[in-house]
């Protein structure tokens, strides 16, 4: 045997050793925030369902927090995977898609039973609706995920769009309007927040436009968080409202001024 194979030194036959395997046990740090995000969304469900739609709504935010964790923790860790992919996706139909809907529909679209069996279909077929758009979302976000420009949103994202729902049912509970009451304008939200998923709307992703990092983000952005974030100590479901509501109508905005603008 030529003595530069066991030459500890580093000679010429001596092979490169491998790099010791990442522990595959860390693939579960991702998947946890995951879970939680799919269990938040399920309680926010049989919450609905309880007649407590504080807490429902709560939960959905819940669901939008760990949503927006669990992939920045996929890249810190370098443990992204195909499998976290299809996972987060399925968890997002749940807490984006049929928690907001069956939400809104045990707050006020079931009471429009009381203006007829039609009436009371319509108010069903409006939940599923919204569900639909979001699973419509999520499938059309996944297979263009490597074509569109990571600044930019097609259409309105489901967690924007849970948002917005959760907050006005949370804020309109909160000032003590009922779902009875409420149910026409139930109607009209849910109905507009399903479509805009669905358009094709640009709207903001607060992401840079340069660097290697995809997650750089404009220095106003951070401003804007901060003020939110103070303002969500005062009246959370007040500001989260206004905010859902305003980053909603920011692209159909947006979209009217470029198109004025002729750009």
């Amino acid at each position: 045997m030529d003595k530069r194979d066991d030459d500890p030194a580093g000679g010429p036959g001596q092979q490169t050793p491998r790099p010791r395997p990442r522990s595959r046990g860390i693939y579960l740090l991702p998947n946890l925030f995951t879970t939680g995000g799919l269990f938040a969304g399920f309680f926010a469900i049989i919450a609905a369902s309880q007649g407590r739609f504080d807490a429902a709504c709560v939960a959905i935010f819940i669901a939008a927090v760990l949503d927006g964790l669990d992939g920045r923790v996929a890249r810190l860790t370098n443990t992204q995977s195909e499998f976290g992919v299809q996972y987060d996706s399925l968890a997002d139909l749940v807490s984006f898609g049929m928690a907001p809907a069956l939400v809104m529909y045990y707050w006020a679209l079931s009471s429009l039973k009381l203006d007829g069996m039609t009436a009371g279909r319509i108010g069903w077929l409006t939940a599923f609706l919204y569900a639909a758009c979001a699973a419509l979302r999520l499938a059309r976000f996944n297979s263009q995920v490597a074509q569109v420009d990571k600044r930019w949103f097609i259409g309105l994202a489901s967690p924007a769009a849970a948002g917005l729902m959760a907050s006005f049912v949370w804020t309109c509970n909160g000032l003590h309007y009922t779902g009875v009451q409420l149910r026409h304008l139930a109607i009209v939200v849910t109905v507009v927040a399903a479509l805009l998923m669905v358009s094709r709307i640009r709207y903001s992703s607060f992401k840079g436009a340069g660097g290697a990092r995809g997650d750089r983000v404009p220095f106003f952005v951070i401003v804007v968080v901060l003020a939110v974030l103070i303002a969500l100590v005062i009246d959370p479901p007040k500001m989260l409202l206004a905010a859902a509501a305003l980053y909603a109508l920011s692209g159909p905005v947006l979209w009217l001024r470029r198109r004025h603008g002729g750009n």
